[in-house]
């Protein structure tokens, strides 16, 4: 007698299940770490040595023998994905290939309607580390110019207090 509307409930509940996961763009696969929520919480961030770069991406999944590095930026409405996230993504294939041992196959980006796929490829770890190079010489400079015209990403800056080129 109670075993029909338990199974009705089960029905709904991984229907709504499986409708979320469609509409988040995100890959059926198994989740190995979240920095995101609670539950499978990525204990500490991910570490390069050799490149002197930590990190730790919203989520992990695991697809086959492929960890895959997800990045979610929620409030982005985008139809392409800013060249800024695809570093982001990209660094997080790099502390993947360091921390398993094996180069994720691609990474992805998850805007608030649109999920983008970063292929990692010996191209794109060039060019990081290209970025990387120049961020560091960067670092060392005594002094940089501001690299856009934004004046929210100035607003949210953390040198804005100390910036001559400041925009608000």
């Amino acid at each position: 007698m109670l075993a029909l509307p338990m199974l009705g409930f089960s029905l709904a509940l991984f229907t709504a299940s499986a409708l979320a996961r469609r509409r988040s763009g995100l890959p059926w696969a198994r989740v190995l770490a979240t920095d995101v929520g609670a539950g499978h919480a990525l204990e500490r961030p991910l570490y390069a040595k050799r490149y002197g770069l930590t990190g730790k991406p919203d989520y992990l999944l695991k697809q086959g023998r492929a960890t895959i590095p997800v990045e979610v930026k929620p409030g982005r409405h985008a139809p392409r994905p800013y060249p800024s996230d695809l570093m982001q993504l990209a660094a997080y294939c790099l502390l993947v290939e360091e921390s398993t041992g094996t180069a994720p196959p691609y990474g992805l980006l998850r805007y608030a309607d649109a999920t983008f796929r970063l292929p990692y490829t010996a191209t794109v770890r060039a060019k990081l580390l290209t970025t990387l190079t120049a961020m560091r010489d960067l670092l060392e400079a005594p002094d940089a110019e501001r690299s856009h015209t934004q004046a929210g990403r100035c607003a949210g800056c953390g040198f804005r207090a100390v910036c001559t080129e400041a925009l608000v």
